[in-house]
């Protein structure tokens, strides 16, 4: 058998590892190996496939990884505007029904409307911001209705 199957054979195995264990490592092995079984493959000496190898091995663990995890780690993107007032509690001003209301949220009023159509939530309630619409803010009670 060539050594160049058996750099195959790694790499499809370094990449099944790599399924398991999710560390990008193995499976930039992997890349590895499939760059040195390439080279096999293509009539270049032992000498030259350990060494294509190393140095794609070396490339991706000491380049690729650490910018891929410090991708990984980055925080969630910052919610501004409209999004911000998502889940953000509020207190209601004026009864609110499914097409009509005014709550006070982040201190400021807000037309506001009932996430369901027949619910009717009076007025001094704490209710949940589930969406904004237009200039609406979509609510639901945070505790059970009387």
């Amino acid at each position: 058998m060539p050594i160049w199957v058996l750099w195959l054979i790694a790499a499809v195995a370094l990449g099944a590892a790599e399924m398991f264990t999710l560390t990008l490592a193995l499976g930039l092995l992997a890349v590895a190996a499939l760059v040195a079984g390439i080279a096999g493959a293509v009539g270049l000496g032992l000498a030259v496939q350990v060494a294509a190898f190393s140095v794609t091995a070396v490339a991706g663990l000491a380049v690729v990884r650490p910018i891929a995890r410090r991708h990984l780690r980055q925080p969630p993107r910052l919610r501004s505007g409209t999004d911000a007032l998502v889940g953000r509690s509020a207190v209601v001003l004026e009864e609110v029904t499914g097409e009509h209301g005014r709550i006070r949220l982040v201190g400021e009023e807000w037309s506001a409307r009932s996430l369901d159509e027949d619910q009717v939530i009076p007025a001094g309630i704490r209710v949940d911001v589930l969406e904004i619409d237009g200039a609406t803010a979509v609510v639901h009670p945070r505790e059970a209705l009387p």
